[in-house]
């Protein structure tokens, strides 16, 4: 009579790290059971639809160094399908100047997150690259749930083609400023890339690439010097995608957009997760502080394809 054949475990929706700061804010248990049934492991239809709808999506990667970056990518609403539901096409490639371009690789993991700031809509996906043509890239989806509106500032963004934004040069640095510390002292609105230490090889679910928002009243980030940032982490959705990586993997790249010149203003920094109330306390409605030592500055001036008006 043939063995009963034994079921093979479903993999973990959250890695040691995620699993750690959970556990350290005293939200494991309760946000085990959540992710069963907010995460998927495909795009529900309502995901796929709203992805159709956007003209730009910022993208989570890592570099050869195993640096992370957020990128954007713009292009008129069509520009990203679901062919199905374990699938986003991207029709649209990242400007030469962004991080992103060097690194748009097969088999690389990536993050993406889709959001819609006059409706305050915000979907990501976590997965890998399958495919990579002239025209964009094809992503296989290994997660795929939803954000709460908490933090996005509305604003309307409109497709607008520039046609000379491959040429704007960039400007590096390994430190901030005037004209990059001016982007982040007004900015209400950044995103951050994250990656656990085994991005580069594993296919786990949960050890990849990740790339979320982050917002506040302009004014929120803290400049304290030429190379180091003070962030507030106000209350969210308790998964800790972002914060899980950091607890085991320091590196993360920011992406600051000036919304009314259209600059992009691309950073690789180093994170310490403070959880000092005595520190903490300082910093209105944080409940932990991302102090950020700045490794590199990549500022390229009105470059994005986007128009964006405040509602």
């Amino acid at each position: 009579m043939p063995s009963p054949s034994i079921p093979t475990p479903p993999a973990p929706l959250f890695h040691e790290g995620e699993v750690a700061v959970q556990t350290q804010a005293g939200r494991q248990d309760k946000i085990a059971k959540i992710g069963r049934i907010a995460i998927h492991d495909e795009m529900p239809g309502q995901h796929r639809e709203f992805f159709t709808q956007l003209p730009f999506l910022v993208v989570g990667s890592i570099d050869q160094s195993l640096q992370p970056w957020a990128s954007i990518i713009a292009g008129p609403p069509g520009f990203i399908c679901s062919p199905n539901p374990q699938q986003l096409v991207i029709h649209a490639k990242p400007l030469p100047q962004d991080p992103l371009s060097a690194g748009l690789q097969a088999g690389t993991h990536i993050g993406l997150l889709g959001i819609e700031p006059h409706t305050r809509r915000r979907n990501r996906v976590n997965g890998w690259i399958e495919t990579v043509s002239q025209e964009g890239f094809t992503v296989q989806v290994q997660q795929s749930f939803g954000n709460c509106p908490k933090y996005i500032q509305p604003r309307k963004a409109t497709w607008a083609a520039c046609n000379n934004a491959a040429s704007r040069p960039a400007i590096c640095s390994n430190q901030l400023n005037d004209q990059s510390r001016k982007i982040i002292q007004g900015a209400d609105t950044f995103f951050i890339a994250s990656a656990h230490p085994a991005s580069a090889t594993s296919r786990q679910r949960s050890q990849g690439v990740d790339v979320s928002h982050r917002g506040g009243k302009p004014g929120f980030i803290q400049i304290n010097n030429g190379t180091t940032l003070t962030v507030p982490d106000y209350i969210g959705n308790f998964f800790f995608n972002t914060l899980g990586n950091l607890a085991l993997n320091p590196k993360a790249g920011l992406l600051f957009i000036d919304f009314a010149t259209r600059d992009l203003l691309y950073l690789a920094v180093e994170v310490v997760i403070i959880w000092d109330k005595d520190i903490v306390q300082r910093f209105e409605g944080a409940h932990r502080l991302l102090r950020m030592c700045v490794k590199h500055v990549n500022h390229v001036p009105a470059c994005l394809a986007i128009n964006f008006q405040s509602i």
